[in-house]
């Protein structure tokens, strides 16, 4: 079975996706050596056309494509419905990719959707390393696909448009708060695997910590509960442990703790006082209520939607790097909530 495609027909022939459909559907608009080289490359590979290679010169398909890496998060549904309302005020449809953790996965994804005639894409996914954003800027600009980066940064680069909170001040602001309710012994509870918004968290709180000349403790885990509550099992049975403080890099993390907490007989806040992030339902849900920084996340979508749109018609959009502000609820886990 023949894989050639036509990235491979482009890159051997040393033209443009467009060039190659052009020679396909259009070939009096290719010069003829152009088209005599892009023709025997095709050969030479055996390379048969699909949509993809059809359709690349074709109108605008009014479809986003909306990359995300896991749907079971309750932040990533509401992001989603945020998108979802503004896309439709401009008859635009959605479509969804699911990312797992294989950068190899990640790389072909993108080809596929860009394979699928989007007219942009709406990046969700938590970790953009250098080659990833390259990546994203390669679609950007060779193959003149809009993107905009949805509650996720890249902060080394503000060439794609991107639109996101501060987590960096957001993670300093509730440290303090826990700093001036007199903690001393504050935890950081991020995840084990990498992402930039964790990285920028743990910087906020680290810099709280040493504006107060506390010991920062950092505490590497996972958003799956099968595997925090062991962790922070583990974490209880270190010998002469104090905690009277937490911030979690997510509400679900949050929870797991308060749990962990409450299963030991400590009270939640006389003797530990929690927050999270995201203020998903997850926060209301539990009990005690969480008390954590509120991302508008709903906003988020809607507005990077927005972004995207302005991009596909051409639109120039004057601010690249987009901060919504963000807010910190008060519920039954922290004692300014209850004093």
């Amino acid at each position: 079975m023949n894989k050639a495609t036509i990235y491979n027909v482009a890159y051997a022939a040393n033209v443009s996706l467009a060039t190659v459909s052009r020679t396909l559907n259009n070939p009096q608009k290719v010069k003829p050596e152009t088209r005599e080289r892009v023709l025997r490359v095709i050969k030479e590979l055996g390379y048969k056309p699909n949509a993809f290679a059809k359709g690349l010169a074709s109108k605008k398909s009014t479809t986003v494509g909306v990359i995300v890496p896991d749907m079971s998060r309750a932040s990533i549904a509401e992001m989603l419905n945020g998108i979802a309302v503004e896309a439709r005020k401009y008859d635009y449809s959605l479509l969804l990719y699911v990312l797992k953790n294989e950068k190899v996965e990640e790389a072909e994804m993108l080809r596929e959707v860009v394979a699928s005639q989007v007219d942009g894409i709406l990046y969700m996914n938590d970790e953009i390393n250098e080659e990833q954003y390259a990546l994203l800027n390669t679609i950007q600009d060779d193959y003149k696909v809009p993107i905009v980066l949805a509650n996720t940064l890249y902060p080394y680069d503000n060439k794609l448009v991107t639109i996101c909170i501060d987590y960096f001040k957001a993670a300093y602001e509730v440290t303090n708060r826990l700093i001036e309710e007199g903690r001393q012994h504050i935890y950081l509870l991020t995840t084990a695997r990498k992402y930039m918004v964790n990285d920028l968290k743990e910087e906020g709180y680290l810099k709280a910590m040493k504006e107060a000349r506390l010991t920062p403790r950092v505490v590497r885990t996972s958003g799956d509960i099968s595997v925090n509550t062991i962790h922070f099992d583990e974490l209880f049975k270190e010998p002469g442990i104090q905690i009277d403080g937490v911030v979690a890099v997510r509400d679900s993390i949050a929870v797991s703790f308060v749990n962990s907490i409450i299963e030991r007989s400590k009270k939640v806040p006389d003797d530990i006082s929690v927050y999270g992030f995201q203020n998903t339902k997850y926060a209301s849900l539990s009990r005690p209520k969480l008390s954590c920084v509120d991302i508008p996340i709903i906003d988020i979508g809607a507005k990077a939607m927005a972004l995207l749109k302005q991009e596909i018609d051409g639109e120039t959009v004057d601010v690249k790097f987009n901060v919504l502000p963000h807010s910190i609820i008060e519920r039954q886990t922290t004692k300014s909530s209850v004093e």
